[in-house]
């Protein structure tokens, strides 16, 4: 691994500043001896950033297993699909590149890494350049991506820790976009139930420094299945479980579990094909 002088991540800032949250959440995983996650690059990033990373609260196992669910999907995606193109959305400073093999691993694929121009910046300077990855700094929102992606072989979008981010028009909309667009291919993304929705319009405080940015989308795990249907060009909707983690998450990982309260109250992972 690479060595690097202390980076500032101060230059991020609103919704920006939480890929600093989600690497925090997985480099602490990575470095534990019975961690949910092996992520060496995500280690690299947290310990080059200078951030007042306790800022975000007390750390957890989601963001590590969030990050292993879209490592899955889109690892049986290439199997499929082996030259298919891989779109990553928002992409933040995620590392799913490398763990999915990087250039040995990912050969005849191509990976369009998404963001705006400070995060696109950062990734430039800590992470190492790589033929197979074409990084476009732009907004998700701003859909001329669509036009540099050879959507030849397919296409598997992630959209990763964005669409709560979005105003529900815009989210469904890009997903709708995304859809008509690569007849063929798959997105996945991740939701936050309501309730959660809810508290982050009122202000939720991760620490006594911290609030968290409001997340104006929700959509449950059966609100994401119906998008099959719901939406044009959307064929197939699948709903993702995490997998199991320590303690209390394996626990909620339990599929007797998921039913009533229990299923309308928890985030999800929605999995969609498209026609």
């Amino acid at each position: 691994m690479a060595r690097f002088s202390s980076i500032d991540g101060g230059i991020l800032d609103g919704v920006s500043a939480t890929t600093l949250w989600t690497l925090r959440n997985r480099a602490g995983e990575a470095k534990r001896s019975d961690g949910v996650i092996r992520d060496p690059w995500a280690i690299t990033l947290f310990d080059a950033i200078d951030y007042d990373y306790p800022k975000f609260g007390r750390p957890d196992q989601v963001h590590a297993l969030r990050a292993r669910a879209f490592d899955a999907a889109t690892r049986d995606y290439l199997t499929s699909h082996p030259k298919a193109s891989v779109v990553a959305l928002a992409e933040g400073l995620q590392t799913s590149y490398w763990r999915l093999g990087g250039h040995g691993g990912l050969t005849g694929s191509t990976w369009y890494s998404i963001d705006l121009s400070p995060v696109m910046e950062l990734r430039a300077r800590l992470l190492p350049a790589e033929d197979h990855i074409v990084g476009l700094a732009q907004s998700a929102l701003d859909l001329s991506w669509m036009d540099r992606v050879d959507a030849t072989h397919g296409v598997f979008i992630t959209a990763e820790g964005l669409l709560m981010y979005l105003q529900p028009e815009e989210a469904l909309g890009l997903i709708r976009e995304c859809a008509q667009r690569f007849p063929g291919g798959a997105m996945m993304f991740d939701s936050i139930p309501r309730w959660f929705s809810n508290r982050t319009l009122r202000g939720l405080n991760l620490s006594e420094r911290y609030v968290a940015p409001p997340m104006p989308f929700a959509l449950s795990a059966d609100e994401g299945v119906a998008l099959a249907g719901g939406v044009a060009g959307v064929k197939v909707a699948h709903d993702v479980r995490l997998p199991a983690g320590r303690g209390w998450f394996r626990f909620a990982s339990w599929p007797p579990l998921d039913r009533g309260v229990m299923r309308r109250i928890r985030p999800s992972v929605t999995l969609l094909e498209f026609g």
